[in-house]
Protein backbone atom coordinates (compact mmCIF):
# COMPACT_ATOMS: atom_id res chain seq x y z
CA UNK A 1 0.00 0.00 0.00
CA UNK A 2 2.94 2.29 0.58
CA UNK A 3 2.99 4.91 -2.17
CA UNK A 4 -0.27 3.80 -3.83
CA UNK A 5 -2.92 6.41 -4.56
CA UNK A 6 -6.43 5.55 -3.34
CA UNK A 7 -9.79 7.20 -3.88
CA UNK A 8 -12.19 6.43 -1.03
CA UNK A 9 -15.84 7.30 -1.59
CA UNK A 10 -17.95 7.84 1.51
CA UNK A 11 -14.69 8.87 3.13
CA UNK A 12 -16.26 10.91 5.95
CA UNK A 13 -18.51 8.06 7.04
CA UNK A 14 -18.27 5.89 10.14
CA UNK A 15 -16.28 3.28 8.20
CA UNK A 16 -14.71 5.57 5.62
CA UNK A 17 -12.94 7.94 8.00
CA UNK A 18 -10.98 5.31 9.97
CA UNK A 19 -10.15 3.55 6.71
CA UNK A 20 -8.67 6.79 5.37
CA UNK A 21 -6.57 7.17 8.52
CA UNK A 22 -5.36 3.58 8.24
CA UNK A 23 -4.41 3.97 4.58
CA UNK A 24 -2.39 7.06 5.47
CA UNK A 25 -0.69 5.11 8.26
CA UNK A 26 0.22 2.43 5.71
CA UNK A 27 1.98 5.07 3.61
CA UNK A 28 -0.72 5.50 0.95
CA UNK A 29 -1.86 8.72 -0.71
CA UNK A 30 -5.60 9.30 -0.34
CA UNK A 31 -8.23 11.28 -2.18
CA UNK A 32 -11.44 11.48 -0.12
CA UNK A 33 -14.83 11.79 -1.84
CA UNK A 34 -17.36 13.15 0.66
CA UNK A 35 -20.94 14.34 0.40
CA UNK A 36 -21.12 18.09 -0.12
CA UNK A 37 -21.90 19.88 3.14
CA UNK A 38 -21.46 16.67 5.13
CA UNK A 39 -21.54 17.41 8.83
CA UNK A 40 -19.52 14.23 9.36
CA UNK A 41 -16.40 15.67 7.70
CA UNK A 42 -15.06 16.25 11.21
CA UNK A 43 -14.71 12.47 11.54
CA UNK A 44 -11.55 12.73 9.47
CA UNK A 45 -9.96 14.89 12.16
CA UNK A 46 -6.34 15.80 11.48
CA UNK A 47 -6.35 13.45 8.48
CA UNK A 48 -8.45 16.02 6.60
CA UNK A 49 -5.31 18.10 6.17
CA UNK A 50 -3.39 15.19 4.69
CA UNK A 51 -5.83 14.14 1.97
CA UNK A 52 -7.21 15.62 -1.23
CA UNK A 53 -10.91 16.22 -0.44
CA UNK A 54 -13.53 16.15 -3.20
CA UNK A 55 -16.96 17.32 -2.04
CA UNK A 56 -20.05 16.46 -4.02
CA UNK A 57 -22.71 13.92 -4.95
CA UNK A 58 -21.69 10.42 -6.00
CA UNK A 59 -24.49 10.67 -8.61
CA UNK A 60 -22.61 13.50 -10.36
CA UNK A 61 -20.87 11.59 -13.16
CA UNK A 62 -18.55 14.45 -14.15
CA UNK A 63 -17.35 14.96 -10.59
CA UNK A 64 -16.79 11.23 -10.04
CA UNK A 65 -14.83 11.12 -13.30
CA UNK A 66 -12.61 13.94 -12.08
CA UNK A 67 -12.11 12.29 -8.68
CA UNK A 68 -11.11 8.94 -10.17
CA UNK A 69 -8.58 10.41 -12.61
CA UNK A 70 -5.00 9.57 -11.66
CA UNK A 71 -5.58 7.09 -8.80
CA UNK A 72 -4.33 3.51 -8.59
CA UNK A 73 -7.32 2.10 -6.70
CA UNK A 74 -10.89 3.03 -5.83
CA UNK A 75 -12.56 1.87 -2.60
CA UNK A 76 -16.26 2.53 -3.15
CA UNK A 77 -18.55 2.66 -0.14
CA UNK A 78 -20.68 5.78 -0.63
CA UNK A 79 -24.27 4.85 0.30
CA UNK A 80 -27.21 5.64 2.56
CA UNK A 81 -26.69 3.18 5.43
CA UNK A 82 -29.15 4.09 8.21
CA UNK A 83 -31.81 1.38 8.47
CA UNK A 84 -34.67 3.80 9.10
CA UNK A 85 -33.76 5.58 5.85
CA UNK A 86 -34.37 2.34 3.93
CA UNK A 87 -38.03 2.68 4.87
CA UNK A 88 -38.25 6.46 4.53
CA UNK A 89 -36.42 7.16 1.24
CA UNK A 90 -35.92 3.87 -0.63
CA UNK A 91 -35.81 5.71 -3.97
CA UNK A 92 -32.80 7.74 -2.80
CA UNK A 93 -31.17 4.60 -1.41
CA UNK A 94 -31.42 2.98 -4.84
CA UNK A 95 -30.45 6.09 -6.75
CA UNK A 96 -27.30 6.71 -4.74
CA UNK A 97 -26.41 3.02 -4.62
CA UNK A 98 -26.88 2.10 -8.28
CA UNK A 99 -26.16 5.40 -10.04
CA UNK A 100 -23.08 5.87 -7.87
CA UNK A 101 -21.82 2.40 -8.82
CA UNK A 102 -22.34 3.10 -12.53
CA UNK A 103 -20.42 6.36 -12.27
CA UNK A 104 -17.53 4.76 -10.41
CA UNK A 105 -17.25 1.87 -12.87
CA UNK A 106 -17.44 4.14 -15.91
CA UNK A 107 -14.69 6.35 -14.49
CA UNK A 108 -12.47 3.40 -13.51
CA UNK A 109 -12.73 1.95 -17.01
CA UNK A 110 -12.17 5.30 -18.75
CA UNK A 111 -9.07 6.10 -16.69
CA UNK A 112 -7.74 2.53 -16.64
CA UNK A 113 -7.76 2.25 -12.86
CA UNK A 114 -6.19 -1.07 -11.96
CA UNK A 115 -8.16 -1.92 -8.83
CA UNK A 116 -11.73 -1.50 -7.57
CA UNK A 117 -12.85 -2.54 -4.08
CA UNK A 118 -16.62 -2.49 -3.52
CA UNK A 119 -18.02 -2.41 0.01
CA UNK A 120 -21.30 -4.32 -0.07
CA UNK A 121 -23.34 -5.42 2.97
CA UNK A 122 -24.62 -8.44 4.87
CA UNK A 123 -28.07 -7.09 3.89
CA UNK A 124 -27.46 -8.70 0.49
CA UNK A 125 -28.11 -12.07 2.19
CA UNK A 126 -31.41 -10.91 3.77
CA UNK A 127 -32.82 -14.12 5.31
CA UNK A 128 -29.99 -16.63 4.78
CA UNK A 129 -30.61 -20.34 4.47
CA UNK A 130 -27.74 -21.13 6.83
CA UNK A 131 -26.13 -19.36 9.77
CA UNK A 132 -23.19 -18.79 10.09
CA UNK A 133 -23.41 -17.62 6.50
CA UNK A 134 -20.58 -18.02 4.02
CA UNK A 135 -20.01 -16.18 0.76
CA UNK A 136 -21.70 -18.87 -1.35
CA UNK A 137 -25.10 -18.03 0.16
CA UNK A 138 -27.64 -17.04 -2.53
CA UNK A 139 -28.37 -13.32 -2.55
CA UNK A 140 -32.01 -12.32 -2.74
CA UNK A 141 -34.70 -9.66 -2.55
CA UNK A 142 -37.59 -11.46 -0.81
CA UNK A 143 -40.24 -8.83 -1.53
CA UNK A 144 -39.88 -5.99 -4.03
CA UNK A 145 -42.77 -4.14 -2.37
CA UNK A 146 -40.89 -3.85 0.94
CA UNK A 147 -38.86 -0.60 0.94
CA UNK A 148 -36.24 -2.07 3.25
CA UNK A 149 -34.88 -4.18 0.42
CA UNK A 150 -33.93 -1.12 -1.62
CA UNK A 151 -30.59 -1.14 0.19
CA UNK A 152 -29.82 -4.83 -0.15
CA UNK A 153 -31.05 -4.75 -3.75
CA UNK A 154 -28.71 -1.88 -4.62
CA UNK A 155 -25.82 -3.83 -3.13
CA UNK A 156 -26.67 -6.97 -5.11
CA UNK A 157 -26.78 -4.99 -8.38
CA UNK A 158 -23.50 -3.29 -7.52
CA UNK A 159 -21.81 -6.61 -6.69
CA UNK A 160 -22.91 -8.03 -10.04
CA UNK A 161 -21.54 -5.00 -11.85
CA UNK A 162 -18.23 -5.04 -9.97
CA UNK A 163 -17.58 -8.74 -10.55
CA UNK A 164 -18.71 -8.85 -14.18
CA UNK A 165 -17.10 -5.61 -15.34
CA UNK A 166 -13.99 -6.86 -13.60
CA UNK A 167 -13.80 -9.94 -15.80
CA UNK A 168 -12.31 -8.00 -18.69
CA UNK A 169 -12.30 -4.26 -17.95
CA UNK A 170 -10.55 -3.88 -14.57
CA UNK A 171 -7.41 -5.75 -13.61
CA UNK A 172 -8.40 -6.50 -10.01
CA UNK A 173 -11.79 -6.27 -8.30
CA UNK A 174 -12.77 -7.27 -4.77
CA UNK A 175 -16.09 -7.25 -2.89
CA UNK A 176 -16.50 -7.30 0.87
CA UNK A 177 -19.67 -7.82 2.91
CA UNK A 178 -19.42 -6.12 6.32
CA UNK A 179 -21.48 -7.57 9.18
CA UNK A 180 -22.90 -5.24 11.85
CA UNK A 181 -19.90 -2.99 12.32
CA UNK A 182 -20.18 -0.83 15.45
CA UNK A 183 -18.19 1.63 17.50
CA UNK A 184 -17.90 5.27 18.56
CA UNK A 185 -19.44 7.93 16.31
CA UNK A 186 -21.39 5.52 14.10
CA UNK A 187 -24.37 7.87 13.87
CA UNK A 188 -27.67 7.91 15.74
CA UNK A 189 -30.00 5.83 13.55
CA UNK A 190 -28.69 2.34 14.28
CA UNK A 191 -29.74 -0.16 16.93
CA UNK A 192 -26.79 0.22 19.32
CA UNK A 193 -26.79 4.04 19.49
CA UNK A 194 -30.56 3.97 19.91
CA UNK A 195 -30.28 1.47 22.77
CA UNK A 196 -27.59 3.54 24.48
CA UNK A 197 -29.48 6.82 24.29
CA UNK A 198 -32.80 5.19 25.21
CA UNK A 199 -31.20 3.61 28.27
CA UNK A 200 -29.66 6.92 29.30
CA UNK A 201 -33.05 8.63 29.08
CA UNK A 202 -34.84 5.90 31.01
CA UNK A 203 -32.17 5.79 33.72
CA UNK A 204 -32.24 9.59 34.05
CA UNK A 205 -36.02 9.48 34.42
CA UNK A 206 -35.88 6.70 37.01
CA UNK A 207 -33.26 8.53 39.05
CA UNK A 208 -35.17 11.81 38.86
CA UNK A 209 -38.25 10.02 40.23
CA UNK A 210 -36.19 8.00 42.71
CA UNK A 211 -37.42 4.74 41.22
CA UNK A 212 -35.46 1.56 41.95
CA UNK A 213 -35.86 -1.90 40.48
CA UNK A 214 -35.81 -3.09 36.89
CA UNK A 215 -36.28 -0.56 34.09
CA UNK A 216 -38.83 -1.41 31.43
CA UNK A 217 -36.96 -1.34 28.13
CA UNK A 218 -38.92 -1.43 24.83
CA UNK A 219 -37.39 -3.10 21.77
CA UNK A 220 -38.57 -4.00 18.30
CA UNK A 221 -38.91 -7.76 17.99
CA UNK A 222 -38.83 -10.50 20.62
CA UNK A 223 -35.22 -9.97 21.68
CA UNK A 224 -34.32 -13.50 20.58
CA UNK A 225 -33.02 -12.19 17.26
CA UNK A 226 -29.23 -12.42 17.02
CA UNK A 227 -26.45 -10.45 15.39
CA UNK A 228 -22.66 -10.82 15.28
CA UNK A 229 -21.26 -7.36 16.00
CA UNK A 230 -17.79 -6.35 14.83
CA UNK A 231 -15.85 -3.49 16.38
CA UNK A 232 -14.72 -0.87 13.89
CA UNK A 233 -10.98 -1.44 14.49
CA UNK A 234 -11.39 -5.13 13.62
CA UNK A 235 -13.33 -4.26 10.50
CA UNK A 236 -10.58 -1.94 9.25
CA UNK A 237 -8.04 -4.71 9.90
CA UNK A 238 -10.20 -7.01 7.79
CA UNK A 239 -10.37 -4.50 4.96
CA UNK A 240 -6.58 -4.13 4.91
CA UNK A 241 -6.06 -7.90 4.91
CA UNK A 242 -8.52 -8.30 2.03
CA UNK A 243 -7.01 -5.48 -0.03
CA UNK A 244 -3.49 -6.80 0.47
CA UNK A 245 -4.16 -10.53 0.07
CA UNK A 246 -7.57 -11.00 -1.56
CA UNK A 247 -7.94 -12.76 -4.91
CA UNK A 248 -9.26 -10.95 -7.97
CA UNK A 249 -12.99 -11.46 -8.52
CA UNK A 250 -13.63 -12.76 -5.02
CA UNK A 251 -16.13 -11.84 -2.30
CA UNK A 252 -15.21 -11.80 1.40
CA UNK A 253 -17.30 -11.58 4.55
CA UNK A 254 -15.76 -9.23 7.10
CA UNK A 255 -17.11 -9.66 10.59
CA UNK A 256 -16.93 -11.34 13.95
CA UNK A 257 -18.51 -14.76 14.44
CA UNK A 258 -19.46 -14.01 18.07
CA UNK A 259 -23.28 -14.17 17.93
CA UNK A 260 -25.29 -12.18 20.49
CA UNK A 261 -29.05 -11.90 21.04
CA UNK A 262 -30.65 -8.46 20.93
CA UNK A 263 -32.05 -9.06 24.43
CA UNK A 264 -28.54 -9.71 25.71
CA UNK A 265 -27.34 -6.54 24.00
CA UNK A 266 -30.01 -4.57 25.87
CA UNK A 267 -29.10 -6.24 29.17
CA UNK A 268 -25.43 -5.47 28.61
CA UNK A 269 -26.23 -1.80 27.98
CA UNK A 270 -28.35 -1.78 31.15
CA UNK A 271 -25.53 -3.35 33.14
CA UNK A 272 -23.18 -0.57 32.02
CA UNK A 273 -25.57 1.88 33.72
CA UNK A 274 -25.80 -0.38 36.75
CA UNK A 275 -29.44 -1.22 36.13
CA UNK A 276 -31.40 -4.39 35.54
CA UNK A 277 -33.89 -4.19 32.69
CA UNK A 278 -37.21 -5.78 31.80
CA UNK A 279 -37.53 -6.32 28.06
CA UNK A 280 -40.73 -5.06 26.43
CA UNK A 281 -40.95 -6.82 23.05
CA UNK A 282 -42.99 -5.56 20.11
CA UNK A 283 -43.58 -6.41 16.46
CA UNK A 284 -40.30 -6.65 14.50
CA UNK A 285 -39.70 -4.31 11.56
CA UNK A 286 -40.92 -5.71 8.25
CA UNK A 287 -38.09 -7.40 6.39
CA UNK A 288 -35.77 -8.02 9.33
CA UNK A 289 -34.03 -11.36 9.79
CA UNK A 290 -33.91 -13.49 12.92
CA UNK A 291 -30.24 -14.41 12.77
CA UNK A 292 -27.20 -12.84 11.15
CA UNK A 293 -23.71 -14.17 11.71
CA UNK A 294 -20.93 -14.55 9.13
CA UNK A 295 -18.70 -17.47 8.35
CA UNK A 296 -15.36 -15.64 8.17
CA UNK A 297 -13.14 -18.63 7.41
CA UNK A 298 -12.35 -17.36 3.90
CA UNK A 299 -10.88 -14.10 5.23
CA UNK A 300 -9.24 -15.87 8.18
CA UNK A 301 -7.41 -17.93 5.57
CA UNK A 302 -5.83 -14.71 4.33
CA UNK A 303 -4.55 -13.82 7.83
CA UNK A 304 -7.51 -12.00 9.41
CA UNK A 305 -8.38 -12.36 13.09
CA UNK A 306 -10.93 -10.24 15.00
CA UNK A 307 -9.48 -9.11 18.32
CA UNK A 308 -12.14 -7.07 20.14
CA UNK A 309 -14.94 -9.10 21.80
CA UNK A 310 -18.33 -7.45 22.13
CA UNK A 311 -17.98 -7.21 25.93
CA UNK A 312 -14.93 -4.97 25.43
CA UNK A 313 -16.05 -2.98 22.41
CA UNK A 314 -19.51 -1.99 23.65
CA UNK A 315 -18.30 -0.06 26.74
CA UNK A 316 -15.89 1.96 24.57
CA UNK A 317 -18.80 2.83 22.31
CA UNK A 318 -21.08 3.75 25.23
CA UNK A 319 -18.36 6.01 26.66
CA UNK A 320 -18.26 7.97 23.41
CA UNK A 321 -22.03 8.36 23.15
CA UNK A 322 -22.41 9.54 26.71
CA UNK A 323 -19.58 12.03 26.26
CA UNK A 324 -21.30 13.31 23.09
CA UNK A 325 -24.92 13.07 24.22
CA UNK A 326 -25.43 16.78 23.52
CA UNK A 327 -25.03 16.03 19.79
CA UNK A 328 -27.92 13.57 19.70
CA UNK A 329 -31.02 14.47 17.69
CA UNK A 330 -34.11 15.16 19.79
CA UNK A 331 -35.73 11.88 18.84
CA UNK A 332 -33.47 8.86 18.55
CA UNK A 333 -35.77 6.04 19.66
Amino acid sequence: MNGRHYLVTGAAGFIGAPLVRRLLAEGARVRAFVRRGSSSLERLGEAAGRVDIVEGDIRDAALVDKAVRGVDSVIHMAAITATQKFYEVPDQVLDIGVRGMVNVLDACIKHRVGELVFVSSSEAYQTPLKVPTDESEPLKVPDVTNPRYAYGGSKIVSELMTINYGRTLIERVLVCRPHNVYGPDMGWSHVLPQFIMRMKRLVDEAEAENRSGPIRFPIMGSGEETRAFEYIDDYIDGMIVMIQNGEHGNVYNIGNDEETSIADVARTVGAYFGREIEIEPSAPPAGGTNRRSPDISKLVGLGYKPRVPFKDGLPMMIDWYLANADKAPEEND
